[in-house]
This record gives structure tokens, sequence and C-alpha cells, in this order.
């Protein structure tokens, strides 16, 4: 009981410092950095997402350790990787630059959010129309790598509970071979840490692990997102063995 007010404390000042720093980003990108080009507001931006996990780090104790930074390639190329939290949007945004996201269009409407998420060229896509969904999704994430920007694709398609399992859906895979891009898996278990849907935030160290880039030529999508899964979910696992 004791323990679980004092997890409430540190996540209560978290949300504290969140709020302050999502309020002063938002109205500062919509009113400021919106004019200028998207090379710079970038950087600015990404002040942000380093902030939220700093003071994540300081108020409630979770920090985080990489494997893998080096199999990053050169060139752009899309990930796929599992969703657990916020956590791993903020993170891999930073670590991944320049980098879209794939996400539904009414993240970019949340105010503070939502207006800093609008200004790095996202790939928002209407999940109630699956069809226009999947239409935007290629046609904008084709148009993202050629530009040079790397595409973040979570295959759950939402926020799946730490300990669960779900279907992969192939469209990250097909972007891939439509935009003879390079595929990058990612494992995560910031689910344990932030998890979804849920107030408090546990200390401890979020396992972040990268492979190395996986070719397109010769796979099919389901191929390549059964490969996907089951090195995500095999990492995952391992993880969790680990704590």
């Amino acid at each position: 009981m004791l323990n679980t007010f004092f997890l409430g404390l540190r996540t209560v000042a978290f949300y504290i410092g969140y709020t302050a720093l999502t309020t002063w980003f938002g109205i500062t990108a919509l009113t400021i950095m919106r004019f200028f080009s998207y090379p710079h507001r970038r950087p600015y931006i990404l002040l942000w997402n380093r902030g939220v996990i700093r003071w994540l780090q300081w108020s409630c104790g979770v920090k985080h350790q990489l494997t893998g930074r080096e199999n990053l390639p050169d060139q752009a190329y899309v990930i796929l990787s599992n969703h657990q939290s916020q956590w791993e949007t903020y993170f891999l945004l930073n670590l991944c630059d320049p980098l879209s996201t794939i996400l539904k269009k009414e993240l970019l409407d949340i105010p503070g959010f939502g207006w800093g998420l609008r200004l790095m060229k996202p790939i928002a896509i209407d999940r109630g129309n699956p069809r226009e969904a999947l239409r935007q999704m290629m046609a904008l994430g084709k148009q993202r790598l050629e530009e040079g920007n790397t595409v973040l694709v979570f295959p759950e398609g939402t926020r799946t509970e730490h300990g669960t399992k779900t279907n992969y859906a192939r469209g990250g895979a097909n972007l891939a071979i439509k935009a003879e891009a390079p595929v990058v898996f990612i494992a995560h278990n910031a689910g344990r840490y932030w998890p979804a849907r849920k107030f408090l935030k546990f200390p401890g160290v979020i396992q972040i692990e990268i492979s190395k880039p996986i070719s397109v030529e010769g796979k099919t999508s389901r191929e390549i997102t059964a490969m996907a899964q089951e090195w995500i979910e095999n990492k995952v696992s391992e993880m969790n063995q680990d704590v």
C-alpha cells in the first residue's frame, strides 16, 4: 500500500512536468515553429521528446538500455516495432531521426501533443476507412522514404498490454517491398514500466533491441511480417526473463 502511494506521487510529479513540457512545445510549435521549414523545426520538436524521456527517468526512475544501434542503416528504412506504450514513440523519433510515424489522424487533434506531432511529417490515416487508410499509408509512406525519412510502423495496429500477443498486419512489409527499402525490427518492453492505458509508472530499465537490416528482395509481405513477429516476440520474452 505504501509502495503504491509513493509510485502514485512519483507518477503525479511526472504528469505535472509532462503537461508543462507538452503545453510549452505544443503552443510554440503551433504559433512559432510552424513557420519554419521541416529541417529547422524538427530539432526543436525533438527537444520535447528528449525532455519527456529525461523527466520520466528523473521523476519515476524509468531508464533504458539499447542494444544494436550499430545495425541502423545509413539510408531510409522501414521499422516494424511492437507497441506497448507512448514511451517508444518518443524514444524512436529521436533514435531514428528523421522519422515519420504512421498513426491515426485523431492524434493530431490532441491539444499540445498533436500540435507538435503534426509538424513532424507523420503519416496520418483514417482507421474508420481501412481501404483508404491502406492507400494513404502506401502513398505517403513511399513519399516519405523517398524524401529520406525512415517510416515507423506498429504492425499490431494499436498499443497492446505488456505480456499479450496479437496478430501483425502486413502493411509495413508491403510498404517496404513497394519502396524497395530495408526493414529493421525493434523489440522493447516499455509496457512493463509505462503500461498502456494505466496511470502508474514503474521504476526499472526498459530494454530495446534492434535487428540487423532485412532485405525485402525475393520476400513476400507475409514472410517479412512473420519474421518480424517471431523475432520481436522472442526478444521480448528474453527481456522479461532477465527482469
